[in-house]
C-alpha cells in the first residue's frame, strides 16, 4: 500500500505536472497481499479481557469494550460519541463522522443502552464525549489488558470483526450487517466476516429438523 502511494505520486509528477521523465515505480514488482486476519475470541477470552479491564486505573477503558463488541463500531467512531448523538426513546445512534466519510445511523442493543444509562447515571454527563479518551491511551491501556489477562495476538480491531461475525451468526442480512458496520462495499465487509463453523453447523441441523 505504501509503495502504490509513491507509485500514485510518480504518476502525477509525470503526467500531471510534467516533472519527471518516468516512474520509476512503473515496473514494480508488489508482493502477494498477507491473508485475511481471522483472530476470533475464543472461550473464556472475553470475561479474562474485562476482569482486566475492570482492574484499570482509568474507568472509562472497560465500557468501551462491550460497545465496541456490541455495535461493530470502530475505534476512532467510538471515541468520538458525544451524548447528544444517542436517541434514547428509538435506542439509536447517530455517527456522523466516519471513515467513508458519511455518516450513519444504527440500532442498539437493550444492553448497550443500560450501559450508556449507567455512564450516564454515574455522573459522566459532565463530557461532552461519552469516552474522554484519546486513542494512545486507549491503545496503551488495550496493550496492558491483554498482558494482564495473557491473552496473545489480540488486536482491539478484532472486536469489530468479532462483532460483525456475530451479527451474520444471529441471522441478519447482509445489508442489515452493513447499515451497522458501515460498509458500503461488500467485498471488505466479507473481509471482516469470518463465521465460527459450529455456528453454521447448528443452522444447518436446524434446516434439516
Amino acid at each position: 500500500r505504501q509503495m502504490a502511494i509513491l507509485s500514485h505520486m510518480f504518476e502525477v509528477a509525470l503526467n500531471d505536472w510534467g516533472l519527471i521523465a518516468a516512474n520509476p515505480l512503473a515496473n514494480f514488482q508488489y508482493p502477494k497481499a498477507t491473508g485475511r486476519r481471522e483472530r476470533r475470541l475464543r472461550k473464556g477470552e472475553w470475561e479474562a479481557l474485562l476482569k482486566a479491564a475492570r482492574n484499570l486505573k482509568n474507568p472509562f477503558v472497560a465500557p468501551v469494550m462491550p460497545v465496541a463488541l456490541g455495535t461493530a463500531m470502530r475505534r476512532g467512531e467510538i471515541l468520538r460519541i458525544c451524548w447528544s448523538h444517542i436517541n434514547w426513546t428509538q435506542h439509536t445512534l447517530k455517527i456522523p463522522e466516519t471513515k467513508n466519510g458519511l455518516s450513519r445511523t444504527i440500532p442498539l442493543s437493550d444492553a448497550i443502552i443500560d450501559l450508556f444509562a449507567d455512564l450516564q447515571t454515574n455522573g459522566t454527563t459532565g463530557n461532552k464525549l461519552i469516552f474522554p479518551l484519546t486513542a494512545n491511551a486507549l491503545r496503551l491501556n488495550w496493550q496492558r489488558i491483554c498482558q494482564r489477562a495473557d491473552i496473545q495476538d489480540l488486536r482491539f480491531h478484532d472486536l469489530r470483526h468479532e462483532a460483525i461475525s456475530r451479527l451474520f451468526e444471529l441471522g441478519l442480512s447482509v445489508p442489515e450487517v452493513a447499515l451497522i458496520s458501515g460498509h458500503r462495499d461488500m467485498r471488505m465487509l466479507f473481509h471482516y466476516t469470518h463465521p465460527l463453523v459450529q455456528s453454521v453447523r447448528i443452522k444447518l441441523n436446524a434446516r434439516c429438523h
